[in-house]
């Protein structure tokens, strides 16, 4: 419920993901490490509703001990610090079709050891360089979140990866409303972003005071010994 984040010192020193984050200035996204409020988050869900923008954009809107949050992905996007521009497409399952995107070519960065990659068959993680699999825990918890699965890379999965290394600007604000209702909708278990909406709560002045606060793990911090824990060793 809570997400992820990154010790930014080690990982920008030990990693290339870093780098790929901060060339679409999406490196605000993954240093969110405030404390969330599970009766809140629930109380934001269960309020949702899908509300049409003046100009059509898609919006949200809820309401937290009594005060109205609305949510565009331009006003998402200010809140977290990140841009709110650049194309939108989402698929459940089936590749998305966008002009220069082309599976193959991605599976080929992912996988360079595999000539045996295709587009049809199932995607797993164990086959991936370290940055690669940070890159996927942090879109499964940070942008996409799964209820926090990392054996299998999902097609959009694959494409926002694609986006990241290929420097194609995404608006990822808008994915995450979309997600937002998607887990308001199923009924979801796990309620994704808990951290991002003790951001977005501050910025609407909803009273935090009092509330029960639920601090993130040491394990939701990518750093040195989270990484070791991941098998990973400084090469």
């Amino acid at each position: 419920m809570g997400g992820r984040n990154i010790d930014f010192d080690f990982c920008s020193s030990e990693f290339s993901f870093v780098s790929w984050l901060d060339d679409l200035h999406l490196l605000p996204l993954v240093q969110i490490s405030d404390p969330f409020y599970i009766k809140l988050v629930k109380e934001f869900y269960s309020n949702l509703r899908m509300v049409s923008a003046q100009n059509d954009e898609f919006a949200i809107s809820s309401s937290v001990k009594g005060q109205r949050i609305y949510l565009d992905a331009r006003i998402l996007a200010s809140i977290l610090h990140i841009p709110h521009t650049g194309l939108y497409i989402f698929e459940h399952k089936k590749w998305p079709e966008v002009e220069g995107f082309h599976p193959n070519q991605i599976l080929s960065i992912l996988y360079p050891n595999d000539p045996n990659v295709h587009p049809n068959m199932a995607l797993t993680t164990n086959k991936l360089s370290v940055d690669h699999r940070l890159l996927h825990h942090l879109i499964v918890h940070q942008i996409l979140p799964t209820g926090g699965r990392y054996a299998k890379l999902s097609r959009m999965q694959v494409f926002l990866m694609w986006c990241i290394l290929s420097k194609i600007e995404f608006c990822f604000p808008l994915l995450m409303l979309k997600t937002m209702v998607r887990a308001f909708s199923q009924k979801k278990s796990v309620l994704p972003f808990g951290s991002i909406l003790t951001k977005v709560f501050q910025h609407f002045h909803i009273r935090l005071e009092g509330e029960v606060a639920t601090k993130l793990k040491k394990e939701d911090t990518y750093n040195k010994s989270t990484l070791n824990r991941m098998g990973w060793k400084k090469q």
